[in-house]
């Protein structure tokens, strides 16, 4: 996670999606829990795991139609992503754990955009 702590984040979107599912895993497992983190935690996993897996599908996509409807489903799951972590933040009491929330979460903003804008140039 070294690397979207310093800001140096240089890899193909396929690369890029993939290194953040694997820190998303690895910042999980470090996480404290608790009665409200555990539930958002499942959700956490779901929405941010699947990000790189639709924008897979995406580059295998048979039509541009089919393309741009996984690219909107990255795009929702990355949104997706950022509003459990921001739940996550507020549900732990660590400041290791929501400092890296944050920087989680600013990148899973920076992908929302990414495929934002991927579909208006479609």
């Amino acid at each position: 996670m070294s690397e979207f702590l310093n800001g140096n984040c240089k890899y193909d979107l396929e690369d890029r999606t993939l290194k953040f599912s694997e820190n998303i895993i690895i910042a999980i497992k470090n996480f404290p829990k608790n009665i409200a983190s555990t539930p958002i935690i499942k959700q956490l996993i779901r929405s941010a795991t699947s990000i790189g897996a639709n924008y897979r599908e995406a580059n295998g996509a048979a039509s541009k139609k089919d393309f741009i409807n996984r690219i909107h489903f990255c795009k929702k799951e990355a949104k997706e992503t950022m509003y459990w972590l921001q739940l996550l933040a507020k549900a732990i009491e660590d400041e290791k754990s929501k400092n890296v929330c944050r920087v989680l979460w600013k990148e899973s903003q920076e992908l929302t955009f990414i495929f934002s804008k991927i579909v208006s140039k479609k």
